[in-house]
């Protein structure tokens, strides 16, 4: 008894350590070699996606300082005109985010207003499933919109040409057949695949064969440690020299700028920003997360521009709703409907404010009506970004933007 509850105490250990049961990685068929090859450095486009999770309140992030209508909806949450960091006539940064004004300066920044889709939810965690599927309002699917485009476009490829920096993995990049990987922090996972444990399993592997369920286990395992082994040996080829807040957002985008001047074979990079739910004292807890991403963005654009990357690289930056235009009793906002998303790279077609700004006199029942579908977003990064046709991934064709 105490050999087997030792035997699970280590399998559980390692389990979490490497995050093997979120990560629901695939097996290549070559396997068994795969930690002996050499692999291609990528030097193609990279797509960095930032999540930021909660329902980030999007009229306080780029502020309509000349809407009369916004101050009166939010007579002691709206940003004082003299204090946004204005971009156009009529809209502006909220004052924690000098980063993001700079960039949008340089011609590295574009901003789609009213983004959502048809009868829209307002629960955290359906939003965020039709967000990270890709699926219509009343639809449940239960693979990733990146994920169906590892399935269908990159059978050949190893797990880490998506990678997600983080202990568990996004619906957004989980395929039926194949799925991204999942790792906060390199060093750690590549240890954690050479304790004793995991090398015993790893060398009985072929004992099991005959078991498909455990061969396969076993597989995964192997396909876990020569992961870990080429991205640790990846993230040590450059070490940045621009410096990066201490926060968690900016840890996650430093290592993954790291991996991009690194000619990593990674083509997805994953990283999620929390804590956007503000129903009571927004104003502060929001210009802190704001703060920390405005710091983070900009020091890992000049980063990758530095070392020339910022030409083959694009950021995109979603929440799964915005917020209620009017603010609450509790010195908040509560879950909405359209919002911004953010675009950020050296090869925008179409840099700066991409479309109209939010009409707070036209609303739906105290929410904005959103103009443009989500999914047209995904399917012009799809098409256009990562060469692809976009409507065996999304099932259904949807008109592309001119951002990119």
């Amino acid at each position: 008894m105490d050999i087997y509850k030792n035997y699970n105490q280590d399998r559980r250990k390692f389990l979490k350590q490497s995050a093997l049961a979120s990560s629901s990685m695939f097996v290549p068929q070559f396997l068994e070699g795969f930690g002996h090859q050499e692999i291609e450095k990528h030097t193609g486009k990279v797509l960095v996606i930032i999540q930021w999770s909660g329902g980030n309140d999007g009229l306080n992030t780029l502020v309509p300082f000349t809407n009369d209508l916004y101050y009166k909806n939010r007579q002691n949450l709206g940003i004082k005109k003299n204090e946004v960091l204005k971009v156009t006539d009529e809209l502006g940064f909220n004052p924690v985010m000098p980063e993001m004004r700079e960039l949008y300066n340089q011609g590295l920044l574009s901003v789609i207003n009213n983004v959502g889709y048809p009868n829209a939810n307002r629960s955290h965690f359906r939003s965020m499933d039709i967000w990270q599927t890709g699926s219509k309002a009343n639809e449940t699917l239960s693979t990733g919109w990146l994920g169906r485009y590892l399935d269908e476009y990159c059978k050949e490829t190893a797990p880490y040409h998506a990678l997600e920096v983080d202990d568990t993995l996004s619906l957004t990049l989980k395929g039926k057949n194949r799925s991204g990987f999942a790792a906060s922090d390199l060093r750690r996972l590549n240890n954690a695949t050479k304790n004793r444990f995991h090398q015993s399993l790893v060398k009985h592997h072929h004992d099991h064969d005959h078991d498909e369920n455990v061969a396969y286990l076993y597989k995964t395992l192997v396909n876990t440690q020569n992961s870990a082994q080429y991205l640790h040996k990846q993230a040590k080829i450059y070490k940045s020299k621009v410096k990066y807040p201490k926060s968690s957002i900016a840890k996650q985008l430093k290592q993954i700028a790291e991996l991009i001047v690194g000619n990593t074979d990674t083509k997805i990079y994953y990283a999620n920003m929390g804590g956007f739910d503000t129903h009571a004292g927004q104003k502060n807890r929001q210009a802190r997360l704001l703060k920390e991403y405005s710091q983070a963005v900009g020091a890992f654009m000049k980063d990758i521009k530095q070392n020339n990357r910022i030409e083959d690289t694009l950021v995109m930056t979603f929440s799964e709703f915005g917020r209620r235009v009017k603010q609450n009793a509790s010195g908040g906002t509560d879950h909405g409907t359209a919002n911004n998303v953010y675009f950020m790279g050296g090869n925008l077609k179409k840099a700066g404010i991409y479309n109209e700004a939010p009409n707070l006199g036209n609303l739906d029942q105290g929410d904005l009506i959103y103009s443009i579908d989500f999914r047209q977003i995904y399917a012009t990064v799809l098409k256009k970004w990562l060469n692809v046709e976009p409507q065996p991934i999304l099932g259904e064709s949807f008109k592309y933007l001119k951002m990119i």
